[in-house]
């Protein structure tokens, strides 16, 4: 694909989370502009069936299983990237999980994985590639959070509070890595992912944003297009929103 304004020729791209929904999305975007691709999540046969999409397309493309939650996993991902690349362009913090549950019924483990998957994880990953980054050529780091973590709802509290911690990460980050190293968030609201199965039809037909729908998947990838690129080199720290327009 020819496209000027977001030219990711050479660039190398780590997508945790990227076998599907808006990872995926994501992870085609930046092959079709050029990148090379790091997908990493848990499932390594999901992670391989998209590198081979990649690699279709002429790009180079690595699949890695890892359980981002796990610090041991996170710094074996990054020692296997670097030895594969010699180098992460853009780092996107894509994995996740945001399970429903009353409150009170949040087990210790279930708190721990939310938290472990949605901050610990990505604060990890992040610090590590973000400290290399700096001592090299610098790079974009892109998290995907939520509205969860500005307009916590019942049921996903421990999601949300995550979602809010990983919101201050990318502002300290941003502070004590740059200028070499951009640090942002991308702030999703309701998408049509795999997750919007367990939806009602009503729930996938309508939502209480301006649009008065909740998004496709493909919605995401202008604005991680746009932090991945050269065009938003006066950006860090920055929190954007797409969530068709939640109040």
């Amino acid at each position: 694909m020819s496209d000027k304004l977001f030219d990711l020729s050479g660039k190398v791209i780590l997508v945790t989370g990227g076998s599907r929904g808006l990872g995926y999305q994501m992870v085609k975007a930046f092959a079709e502009r050029g990148a090379n691709l790091i997908i990493a999540s848990r499932k390594l046969d999901a992670c391989e069936a998209v590198a081979e999409e990649v690699r279709a397309l002429g790009r180079r493309a690595l699949a890695v299983a890892c359980h981002v939650g796990k610090w041991a996993e996170v710094e074996r991902l990054v020692d296997v990237v670097y030895a594969e690349f010699g180098r992460i362009d853009v780092l996107v913090n894509n994995a996740g999980m945001s399970p429903a549950v009353p409150s009170h019924e949040v087990t210790e483990e279930l708190f721990d994985k939310v938290l472990g998957l949605n901050f610990k994880g990505p604060f990890r990953l992040s610090a590590l590639v973000a400290q290399r980054m700096a001592a090299g050529e610098g790079g974009s780091i892109i998290n995907i959070s939520s509205t969860g973590g500005i307009r916590p709802a019942p049921q996903i509290v421990p999601y949300a509070g995550a979602k809010a911690a990983l919101n201050a990460m990318t502002v300290g980050l941003a502070q004590e890595y740059g200028p070499k190293v951009r640090v942002n968030t991308i702030s999703a609201g309701p998408f049509l992912t795999d997750i919007a199965k367990a939806w009602t039809e009503d729930m996938r037909q309508s939502c209480a944003n301006a649009l008065g729908r909740p998004g496709q998947p493909e919605e995401i990838v202008t604005t991680a297009l746009y932090l991945a690129s050269p065009y938003s080199t006066y950006t860090t720290g920055s929190l954007i929103k797409v969530d068709g327009g939640l109040p």
